[in-house]
């Protein structure tokens, strides 16, 4: 089987040249609603698939996780995934599905990828502005990682290395020069796979709570939403742990964390404000109220209301985190 968008079969239409599945899925839904999977899985458990192809980014690759936590196969459902984004899913196992405007998700070795195919190539008909969202969500797997529940000496040193690279390679991949987009896309992937393998290692921390309460309730897309939050969570969590503020902050290269994050974020041109994406301010209300009890144990600060609303007013306007 094999799962992609109708417009990433065209773009990539040499990838699969030698390949004949006994079923290709193109109805593929960002954030993987369970209508999609529930779709998908009648589609595979009908054709008898025995392996999964999944190209594309993180919504391709996701819709074949679930295939692989659904399957009643004993040998489970083995799944290739040729990313073309920077989501950084096929390094995880890491599962997600919206259903009913909430956003659930899980971990379990049955998702993770048995055989990953990484070429930089592929990424080149993303839009700048896509690439430039992907590579910053990508580098929030990392940041997530320092303060996730299962944070640990090793996933740190992978996340700082990880984000290191994503902050070298994005403004590269911006550029409009060929040759250099193309080093910072491998760069870029490579950065992806290490903050992602830190975050699959932590588990997930504030931001993505944050992000996945955005995505689920309020359908904002992935990528940029992950892009326009982080300077923000950042900057909520900063002071209560200098050990992984300093972490962040030398890999990009600044004296502060979240300054470094603002700096990279116009240099590059990425978004800065949900209310672009048709987040309303009348929705913070009910973000706070869904974010809150989802909060991790192991946030390094207490989380409150007025925090929350805060950050998420700020990030609505595009306007700088508070103290920064």
């Amino acid at each position: 089987m094999v799962i992609a968008t109708r417009r990433e079969l065209e773009r990539s239409a040499a990838v699969l040249g030698g390949i004949r599945a006994v079923l290709v899925f193109d109805q593929v839904v960002q954030h993987v609603p369970a209508e999609s999977a529930e779709r998908a899985h009648r589609a595979a458990e009908a054709a008898g698939i025995d392996v999964v192809v999944a190209l594309g980014g993180g919504s391709a690759i996701g819709l074949a996780k679930i295939l692989a936590l659904r399957t009643e196969r004993p040998t489970g459902l083995p799944i290739v995934a040729i990313p073309t984004t920077y989501s950084g899913s096929e390094a995880t196992a890491v599962w997600g599905l919206v259903d009913q405007g909430v956003k659930n998700t899980g971990f379990d070795q049955r998702v993770l990828p048995g055989t990953v195919i990484y070429d930089a190539a592929l990424t080149r008909s993303l839009p700048r502005e896509l690439s430039v969202s992907s590579a910053l969500n990508a580098l929030a797997h990392g940041v997530d990682a320092l303060w996730a529940p299962g944070a640990n000496p090793v996933s740190a040193l992978i996340a700082g290395e990880g984000i290191r690279m994503l902050a070298g390679a994005l403004p590269r991949i911006a550029a409009e020069s060929a040759v250099d987009t193309m080093v910072g896309r491998e760069d870029a992937l490579y950065g992806a796979y290490l903050s992602a393998s830190a975050f699959s290692s932590a588990g997930s921390g504030l931001h993505h709570k944050i992000c996945h309460v955005l995505g689920g309730a309020f359908g904002l897309p992935h990528a940029q939403t992950h892009a326009i939050v982080l300077p923000h969570s950042v900057a909520l969590n900063a002071s209560a742990d200098p050990e992984s503020e300093a972490r962040i902050a030398a890999a990009l290269g600044s004296r502060s964390a979240v300054r470094g994050l603002l700096a990279l974020r116009d240099r590059v041109h990425a978004p800065t404000a949900l209310r672009d994406f048709g987040f309303q301010e009348s929705d913070i209300a009910r973000a706070v109220a869904l974010i809150l009890p989802a909060v991790p144990v192991s946030n390094p600060r207490t989380v409150t209301p007025d925090d929350l609303t805060l950050l998420l007013r700020n990030a609505w306007a595009g306007t700088a985190p508070s103290g920064s």
